[in-house]
């Protein structure tokens, strides 16, 4: 049972919590009770007497909200829902974080002044206001990377690999001499416990000059189909040129076909004559550098007698690669 000394606080609030009101009891000389709140919710403050009083008012910090029905606060946003002898409420539409702070419920009951307080809380879910923009770097350069985010209470922010898992703490994350198998994904969470997290992803892009991963000899007869191979991974891709034994660029014909993809190279002959047979260089470059690799087309039986034409061969087109991807770096 309430003495009547006794002022209740009870909170009607459309947060997170279970639905129904919320009862904090505020007796005289005790510190003040705290109601939390979400931004934009509302919140019904209520203060609950069981005395006759012959004053009362409503006050946040030094600021008077209401004395008896009388509205002396602007902001039309805050209401007086009660007043009468056992209940004072007001109530705030679409709470700011402005409206944190202490709120007093005070009256005068039987000559004597009655006073009570409570805190008003208002909580922000996390959000991201800042995040760097996706990133275009060369193997080997520096990577820094920033997220920044708001909320109340302060919100945490972490940085997650996506694709080994790793997680780094605070608003930057720095790389250091990036890899080529660091080129991925990077997501930013940023959490407070008010509401789920927020998350935000930077893709990290890494240049790097071809390698060429794939070339093999190849036997092949006579009138028949044979398929030489290039594969080169680079960041941009690779443009691909072939050369024969005498260096001169190979070109398409009625017995040939170059086909170029994404990551790799194909001669495609459709008739193999005995001009096919020989050596080939696949050069492959992009503005980062160059690289080459040759392969031999013979005709079975015949690999060890090549063996020397494709040694000197190679040594050749070593000669013409060095040449073109100067030609490549001073054009860059």
């Amino acid at each position: 049972m309430l003495t009547l000394n006794t002022v209740i606080f009870t909170s009607e609030m459309l947060t997170l919590r279970k639905k129904g009101s919320a009862v904090h009891g505020a007796e005289f000389g005790h510190l003040p009770d705290n109601i939390t709140v979400l931004e934009g919710e509302s919140v019904t403050l209520r203060c609950r007497i069981n005395e006759e009083v012959t004053h009362k008012a409503w006050l946040n910090r030094s600021n008077i909200l209401f004395t008896g029905t009388d509205k002396w606060s602007l902001d039309k946003r805050v209401t007086l829902v009660n007043s009468n002898n056992s209940d004072f409420s007001v109530h705030i539409d679409k709470v700011q974080v402005s409206d944190e702070g202490p709120y007093t419920c005070t009256f005068q009951a039987n000559n004597k002044p009655r006073i009570a307080h409570v805190y008003l809380i208002v909580q922000v879910p996390a959000r991201i206001v800042n995040i760097s923009t996706d990133v275009f770097v060369n193997e080997g350069e520096n990577v820094n990377l920033f997220c920044l985010a708001v909320g109340r209470p302060e919100p945490t922010v972490t940085w997650k690999d996506q694709k080994y898992g790793l997680v780094s703490e605070g608003e930057f994350l720095d790389i250091t001499e990036i890899k080529r198998q660091q080129a991925e994904d990077y997501e930013c969470i940023t959490h407070n416990g008010v509401a789920p997290p927020d998350q935000h992803k930077v893709k990290v892009t890494v240049n790097y000059p071809p390698t060429i991963t794939d070339m093999k000899n190849l036997p092949a007869h006579l009138g028949k189909t044979a398929i030489l191979r290039c594969e080169a991974m680079a960041v941009p891709p690779a443009s691909f040129e072939w050369y024969h034994d005498d260096h001169r660029p190979v070109e398409s014909d009625n017995t040939l076909r170059i086909k170029n993809e994404k990551t790799r190279s194909l001669l495609l002959f459709t008739n193999v004559t005995e001009k096919h047979f020989g050596n080939y260089t696949c050069f492959a470059s992009n503005r980062l550098g160059a690289s080459n690799a040759s392969m031999l087309l013979f005709r079975p039986g015949a690999i060890q007698g090549r063996a020397s034409g494709l040694r000197s061969g190679f040594s050749v087109a070593l000669s013409v690669w060095i040449s073109l991807s100067a030609a490549v770096l001073f054009k860059v």
